[in-house]
């Protein structure tokens, strides 16, 4: 017995098979390294810290243990879940431990520019923040740095780095 299908339920197909493959580029990827609750220990790691602004939660700071190769590695090795964008996937991070809310902010595209999550450097404990001019999949952070993540309009962490 042949089974046809007519040309609406292809194209509903596709479009289902098109949606699988846009929620899975915007998945979690676990951490590959345990994470500490803390900031680093001289060398042992990158100090992370996200400072959750406006969305409430504070500042946590953790750290990635080891040599992160790229700020996301960093970032996730600190023990946060990362979301990336369904147009651009991880290479644009839209939200982190779940905020903000997808009632909030969908991550289809990139979000408003008063409302994102702003990427930050700083070369140790103590040092001024700077804005990152690259992405968290292209930077790679040095042992005994600080990254730092601000949801908001594109200000620096509200603490001083670790």
């Amino acid at each position: 017995m042949s089974h046809v299908q007519s040309p609406a339920r292809r194209w509903f197909a596709g479009l289902l098979a098109a949606a699988v493959v846009a929620l899975g580029l915007i998945a979690v990827e676990p951490s590959p390294r345990a994470a500490h609750a803390a900031a680093c220990t001289g060398t042992t790691g990158v100090t992370v810290v996200v400072d959750y602004g406006p969305l409430g939660g504070g500042v946590q700071v953790a750290c990635a243990l080891g040599d992160p190769a790229t700020g996301l590695a960093a970032l996730q090795g600190a023990g946060f879940a990362v979301t990336g964008t369904q147009r651009w996937g991880l290479a644009f991070i839209c939200r982190i431990n779940g905020q903000p809310t997808a009632a909030t902010e969908p991550c289809v595209n990139t979000p408003p520019a008063s409302a994102y999550w702003s990427y930050w450097h700083a070369s140790g404990s103590g040092a001024t923040w700077t804005y990152s001019t690259l992405g968290a999949t292209s930077y790679d952070p040095a042992p005994g740095t600080v990254e730092g993540w601000s949801f908001g309009t594109g200000t620096a962490p509200s603490i001083t780095a670790p």
